[in-house]
């Protein structure tokens, strides 16, 4: 597999444990927990996107 494909794919990876932590904020009783799951879940959408090059980072395609 090429790097960009594994970057691809440990983005994705990413994005749907987001996904889940959003889901499970939903469900969560306790205020702080349901916070602190949207709080990492956030971050894990951030983080993909910038793995992924979406924003984050600039690209220059004269390089």
């Amino acid at each position: 597999m090429s790097v960009a494909g594994e970057s691809g794919g440990r983005s994705k990876q990413m994005r749907q444990k987001a996904q889940e932590m959003e889901q499970a904020a939903e469900r969560a009783t306790d205020p702080e927990e349901r916070q602190r799951l949207k709080d990492k879940a956030r971050r894990l959408k951030e983080e993909s996107q910038q793995e992924s090059g979406i924003g984050g980072r600039d690209i220059d395609p004269m390089l």
